[in-house]
């Protein structure tokens, strides 16, 4: 596989072979140029991935051609090469956009090592914008509905403030995502995005987390941990699951709220931050403060603005768009040809309440992507929730039928509580990661 391309321009020809041979030894493929214009030519042609640049050439010189390739090609790195040595031009041309700049006569290894670094740094930054472009694609509503149309309305207007902002809904609505996108189009949008979920913490460690601990100060604490309040600092921390945190951490985070700052677990030291809140849950809060669950005052400093994201069975008009996303998604994630859905298996996704909301359609759309044979989903493809309990008596063992009767119990208990796992797990008297193995043993699909 041929290697990064390089362009030599330098209009003396041994300055010009002798770092053709030194590159092409290093595995680099190498244009040559003699002039500025013909390496505007060669640049707009082929599109090396880097530029060696001699100062003084006829005609345009370095500098024209320098502010020439920044116009074309702004990303290009170039690295400047010079026979006189002068500070202006060196600064100069760093301002201009110059990664580098190199006097001769030319130390070969000198050349190497910032051809090898302005490549890794080019390759980086063309990541970075490739990641950045994936987010900003991942992070996106679906949907034309009003209810859709109203909540980006809030959500563009929230975002320009540093209010702290409830994001309420039922499970699988998209809550996460809300919270993504207020972070994206806010002023902190370039510093940190830290999520915490309040419930798949345990609570003996939940403190550790958002506040970190010093050496030491508990069994386990080998060194010292930077919680999610400073790993925050000037950018946004989200805490997902907000109606699941203990009263005594409550009454901490109110603390960091009203001050903006904390002590690590076993610190003695006031670390400051500026942070903005971001909470959620699928709780009715209220409820929680009315039953001493939650922390009236608390709830009252997160509720600045409460944005409440509507359930997908109140926009159905927006599941076609949905689900012709998730399509081309998890066709392009699978590597397949984009599947299609016939106008009958779409009015039965319409038809459908969706309990599980989002969630559960993304699931059924990945699984009619994995599952269904042709490039056309049928209604017949369609498999969504389990709405008959098996034949108990059909079954031949005890133990199968017990296993039978679990997994449907536990289903009808998490279609009870909005499939909400820890108010599940309270329900069924046992611990949430028992809970977690059963659902995982019973290959039961959480929306």
């Amino acid at each position: 596989m041929a290697g990064p391309v390089v362009l030599v321009v330098d209009d003396e020809e041994g300055i010009r072979e002798s770092l053709s041979g030194i590159l092409e030894d290093e595995g680099y493929e190498v244009l040559t140029s003699s002039s500025g214009e013909e390496a505007i030519g060669v640049i707009k042609e082929q599109s090396p991935d880097l530029i060696l640049l001699d100062i003084w050439l006829p005609g345009m010189d370095g500098i024209q051609t320098l502010e020439e390739i920044k116009t074309i090609k702004p990303e290009l790195p170039v690295i400047m090469i010079s026979g006189h040595g002068n500070i202006e031009i060196a600064v100069k041309s760093t301002r201009i956009g110059a990664y580098d700049f190199l006097e001769k006569p030319l130390s070969l290894e000198r050349v190497l090592i910032s051809v090898k670094r302005a490549i890794e740094r080019k390759t980086l930054e063309m990541e970075n914008k490739a990641l950045k472009q994936d987010m900003v694609k991942r992070w996106r509503l679906i949907g034309d509905s009003q209810k859709m149309k109203q909540l980006r309305e809030q959500i563009d207007m929230a975002a320009q403030s540093n209010s702290r902002v409830l994001i309420l809904g039922e499970s699988g609505t998209g809550k996460e995502l809300i919270a993504h996108l207020l972070h994206e189009n806010s002023r902190r949008a370039e510093k940190p995005f830290i999520e915490v979920n309040c419930a798949a913490i345990p609570q003996e460690l939940i403190e550790s987390e958002l506040f970190g601990h010093e050496k030491g100060s508990f069994t386990g604490a080998f060194e010292r941990k930077k919680g999610k309040f400073e790993l925050a600092d000037e950018g946004t921390l989200f805490l997902d699951e907000v109606g699941d945190m203990s009263l005594p951490t409550q009454a901490k985070v109110l603390r960091v709220i009203e001050t903006q700052e904390f002590q690590r677990v076993g610190g003695s030291r006031n670390i400051k931050v500026d942070v903005r809140i971001i909470a959620a849950t699928n709780k009715e809060l209220r409820e929680e403060v009315r039953d001493g669950a939650f922390r009236e005052d608390l709830f009252y400093r997160l509720n600045v603005i409460p944005i409440v994201v509507p359930t997908l069975r109140e926009r159905k008009e927006d599941i076609p768009a949905l689900v012709e996303y998730f399509l081309e998604y998890f066709a392009f994630e699978y590597r397949q040809k984009p599947k299609k859905m016939t106008p009958e298996a779409l009015k039965s996704l319409k038809s459908y309440d969706w309990p599980g909301n989002i969630r559960e359609l993304r699931n059924v759309i990945e699984r009619l992507v994995i599952m269904t044979p042709s490039n056309v989903i049928e209604p017949k493809n369609l498999i969504l929730r389990d709405t008959e309990p098996p034949d108990y008596f059909a079954i031949k063992t005890l133990r199968d039928a017990r296993d039978a009767f679990e997994r449907t119990f536990i289903i009808k208990r998490l279609e009870e509580n909005n499939w909400n796992i820890s108010k599940t797990a309270e329900v069924l008297q046992i611990e949430r990661s028992n809970l977690h193995k059963k659902i995982k043993a019973y290959d039961i699909i959480v929306p």
